[in-house]
């Protein structure tokens, strides 16, 4: 674990910060895939475009004009405060290790004003967008996790034309080392094998082009077709569905998106590729800020001895956490209870 542990160090570049909200801020609503069907929001309503199917931009203190060239960056999303955690530590893991990206975090109306003041901090853009629900009960049933429908708000990601180039993070990812080759190395749509089904990929970590196109035939795709396990990541397999056999290139390496909790899967494999090991994906449930963690005393409180070497992972993401955005999110009361601890 000593390789792992070695989280890639680095200052921040000085960043513009703008704030970009949506033009119905304190107005979002959600929105299942039926009002798609039903024809009771368009694009333009839907995420504040004009007739041209341009975004509307609210300005903030450093509004870009102008669109410059070869505009990357990492996209993250923060459905509530709870999954704001997990974005703020991904965003600091991220400016940790080094990254010239910029950095947007979307988010929805879930997300308390005091808490956005947080993600400012972290983040050069944060965007206010409609909750997407695919309300596909049966098929989140199977896979025993309800939350999931909202998660298809993600598909927003394609609407941020102000960049060329973008790679989505979920929430429960840390990054470890810098992956800014990510974006000359793959093209959209590029993301790693599922570890359940490695004939469907992750949609966790992914490489994408944003396009009002791209996100317009996957509205239409999502309307007509619906998600076949109700979250994003049915439906991005299925309108991506050249994937499994198209350019592998476009398959991303494992070290990309390595699942934290199945590790004992593959121990040899980890054993021999940890220190190569760039993102940790936190699937599942359970999620790392959900543990008992003695802020004080950096150990889980609770016995995690049968958890093996996925108790080291979850102790690097509270590392992170503790050092770079507890100190910075006291006024948040979801927070206080770590403080207490």
């Amino acid at each position: 674990m000593d390789k792992l542990a070695a989280i890639c160090g680095g200052k921040r570049r000085g960043a513009k910060k703008t704030c970009w909200a949506d033009t119905r801020k304190g107005q979002g609503r959600k929105l299942n895939i039926s009002d798609l069907r039903r024809g009771s929001c368009d694009v333009e309503t839907y995420s504040g475009f004009d007739d041209q199917g341009e975004m509307h931009h609210v300005q903030g203190p450093h509004h870009h004009v102008h669109k410059p060239e070869d505009r990357q960056a990492y996209v993250t999303l923060a459905t509530n405060d709870t999954y704001a955690l997990g974005c703020l530590t991904l965003g600091e893991s991220l400016k940790r290790a080094a990254t010239t990206k910029e950095l947007v975090v979307m988010i929805t109306r879930h997300v308390s004003d005091a808490m956005v003041r947080c993600l400012e901090k972290t983040f050069d853009f944060v965007q206010l967008f409609d909750v997407m629900d695919s309300a596909d009960s049966a098929n989140l049933a199977m896979l025993q996790r309800p939350e999931l429908g909202v998660t298809l708000t993600k598909i927003h990601c394609w609407t941020l034309t102000d960049f060329d180039k973008a790679v989505f993070l979920d929430a429960d990812t840390l990054v470890l080392r810098n992956c800014d080759e990510l974006f000359d190395q793959y093209g959209e749509f590029s993301a790693a094998p599922d570890v359940g089904w490695p004939d469907c990929f992750n949609s966790g970590v992914f490489v994408f082009r944003p396009s009002i196109r791209t996100y317009k035939s996957l509205l239409h795709f999502a309307s007509t077709n619906g998600s076949f396990d109700g979250g994003d990541q049915g439906l991005l397999n299925s309108f991506f569905h050249e994937w499994p056999r198209g350019d592998i290139k476009k398959h991303l390496p494992f070290i990309y998106n390595m699942v934290a909790s199945i590790i004992y899967t593959y121990t040899p494999a980890f054993k021999r590729f940890a220190g190569d090991v760039k993102i940790i994906h936190f699937l599942g449930p359970t999620k790392p800020w959900q543990w008992n963690f003695d802020v004080h005393d950096r150990r889980m409180i609770s016995d995690l001895g049968h958890l093996g070497e996925t108790a080291d992972l979850l102790t690097l993401w509270w590392n992170v956490f503790i050092s770079r955005v507890l100190p910075n999110t006291s006024e948040i009361q979801l927070v206080r209870a770590f403080h207490s601890k």
